[in-house]
């Protein structure tokens, strides 16, 4: 059949116009999906991108707060503040061809100093969208800081950040209180992750400056600046001010610091000794007086950027400057535990203050063991025994022997352990040794020995297992001298905010009357009789009566022995109680002796206010 021109008309219109809408409908829904995006850029997303338009444009610069400054006593300034200046890499400013990257770190390179692969591989590390500061050489002189500010054209992407190190007047001497801070590591940002540090930033490394480094810190202000693609500013849009760090004023006496520092140097080089440790308190407030630690060290060394040939030296002496021996260092006590083992004796009912034990002749045997006294005392009651150092008295009511049953060392442990032995006495400082107190369970469990009575000798008069900080043998005295408050010491009294007000800190109390007041009035006459009429007679012609206690403690197997001192005064308000060890020094009367009587002869006339 043959199909007519209309006929043919009326078959293709319809198929035209199917096709026509279909493009209508494909063009409809392009505009769709291009209203739909605009929509969602302009409206919900809107924020987002301004952000990141500004980041291109804006930037927020750190203005770096002031660290709080470290004062003793009196107000003399121990932690300061020097200008200094770092050169900084800005990685988003950087370039961002390889080629360049590699020529702007050969000049850096040659302009501080620095091996040209350590710059390198520092860039290529980065990630080159972050506008955080990444330090690449502190402490750089000013030389340094003029060439890179006049190429600063030239080096996209280095700057020069002006910030602070640490002045520490009179490092050595008080390094090991202060400590050190230095430029924080990317552990240290780890774990600090929530306290808005930069990689740039300095942070408390030891002593009060890490104890103490939120308070220190300070809180960073910042500046808004315009900036143009190579990182330059053009302009200062808005300028939030820091907030300096609190001061820290400390109940340390420089002076006495001062003094005590140069008198165990002194009997160092007359006993031709290496190592020595002291810690001075304030019994009636649990505020650390002095403390010195020797050998010493310069924290300026490590505020200032220490090289590595300087580190090196310190790390590697074997008289290890850098270990604070006043809070760390453990050492048998000697003869100085023997008002603490007295007081647990006459607590327990274990002798009475009119009990009198012999001498022995200066010995006591058992089962073909001697165990000797450093000489023959005749009869002796409690406080012969602390003033002469009776050994034997104190085998006998430790380990008991002839009609006396004896302590036992459970019951030593428990008196040792409340006079604040054989745990840390929580200092604020970052780092502390617990010293040892055993019990019979300890040996049998750690050495699978039984415990014998020759055991609780030894630990009777400080030797054995028994193992004490120079700081708590200070604390200790310390309780003696107030009748039995045991604080937790503090080195810091008072807390300055920038606006001048103060907080106080205290001394928390662990514990107070943990033994009675008639028992410590014993313990504080049998230490004052050791001046009068015992082994420190050579404190009587000081200008304030002087309770104490000596300590000889053997250690090492070629019969060496360390010399200890405890004492405390004025006796009857004292105002001082102070512990002193000589390492390898020999008798407590023979070095530890001779440096608190040097210290309290001038504590005692110096008019210390004058000399600040």
């Amino acid at each position: 059949m043959t199909i007519t021109e209309k006929e043919q008309a009326r078959i293709e219109t319809p198929l035209a116009r199917k096709g026509l809408v279909l493009m209508w409908y494909l063009i409809l829904l392009v505009i769709l999906v291009i209203s739909g995006r605009i929509f969602y850029l302009d409206f919900i997303r809107w924020t987002y991108y301004i952000e990141a338009a500004n980041g291109n444009s804006i930037r927020q610069i750190a203005i770096k707060a002031p660290r709080g400054e470290i004062l003793d006593k009196n107000g003399y300034v121990l932690a300061s503040n020097s200008p200094s200046m770092d050169a900084v890499i800005i990685p988003s400013d950087l370039p961002s061809d390889q080629g360049q990257q590699a020529d702007e770190a050969r000049t850096v390179a040659s302009i501080l100093g620095l091996d040209e692969g350590n710059v390198v591989a520092l860039i290529e590390s980065q990630d080159l969208e972050s506008p955080d500061p990444v330090l690449l050489q502190e402490n750089i002189t000013q030389d340094q800081a003029l060439i890179l500010s006049e190429k600063a054209s030239d080096l996209p992407g280095v700057i020069v950040d002006e910030t602070a190190i640490r002045n520490y007047d009179d490092g050595p001497v008080f390094s090991d209180i202060i400590g050190y801070d230095g430029k924080i590591t990317k552990k240290e940002m780890d774990q600090n992750h929530d306290q808005d540090y930069l990689m740039t930033d300095y942070i408390g490394k030891t002593g009060l400056e890490k104890s103490y480094e939120a308070q220190l810190r300070g809180v960073h202000g910042a500046k808004q600046v315009e900036i143009d693609s190579k990182g330059d500013v053009q302009n200062n849009l808005e300028t939030i001010s820091p907030t300096p760090g609190d001061d820290l004023i400390l109940s340390i006496d420089s002076d006495l610091q001062k003094k005590l520092y140069d008198s165990m140097a002194a009997i160092l080089q007359k006993t031709n000794t290496q190592q020595a440790a002291a810690v001075a308190i304030d019994p009636q407030t649990g505020g650390v007086l002095a403390m010195a630690s020797l050998p010493d060290f310069d924290n300026n060394l490590f505020a200032k950027g220490i090289s590595n040939n300087d580190y090196k030296n310190l790390i590697s002496d074997p008289n290890l400057p850098l270990f604070n021996r006043a809070t760390s260092g453990e050492y048998p006590p000697g003869s100085t535990i023997k008002p603490a083992v007295a007081a647990a004796a006459l607590s327990e009912g274990v002798i009475t203050p009119t009990t009198i034990i012999n001498g022995q002749g200066g010995a006591i045997n058992i089962g073909g063991f001697r165990f000797g006294d450093w000489t023959s005392h005749a009869p002796s009651d409690v406080r012969t025994a602390i003033a002469q150092s009776n050994d034997v008295f104190f085998y006998t009511v430790g380990g008991g022997y002839g009609g006396i049953q004896g302590l036992g060392m459970s019951r030593m442990k428990k008196y040792e352990n409340l006079f604040g032995f054989g745990s840390p006495t929580s200092i604020d400082l970052p780092t502390e040794a617990n010293g040892f107190i055993p019990d019979e369970n300890w040996k049998l469990r750690t050495l699978g020995e039984k415990w014998y009575i020759g055991d609780s000798y030894h630990c009777a008069i400080g030797q054995g297992f028994v193992t004490v900080t120079p700081l708590q043998l200070a604390n200790y005295t310390a309780a003696i001298a107030n009748g039995g408050t045991l604080y937790a010491p503090r080195v810091v009294s008072k807390i300055r905010k920038p606006d001048g007000q103060e907080e106080t800190v205290s001394a928390p109390i662990v514990r107070q009357n943990f033994i009675s007041p008639d028992i410590m009035q014993i313990l504080r006459e049998g230490m004052r009789q050791t001046v009068t009429g015992g082994t420190a007679q050579i404190l009587k012609t000081m200008p304030i009566a002087v309770a104490a206690k000596t300590g000889t403690a053997q250690f090492g197997t070629q019969d060496k022995e360390h010399s200890w001192f405890i004492s405390f005064a004025p006796y009857d308000h004292p105002t001082i109680a102070m512990a002193v060890i000589v390492e390898g020094g020999g008798e407590g009367n023979s070095a530890a002796l001779p440096v608190t009587q040097a210290v309290y002869q001038w504590y005692f006339t110096q008019d210390k206010n004058s000399s600040q």
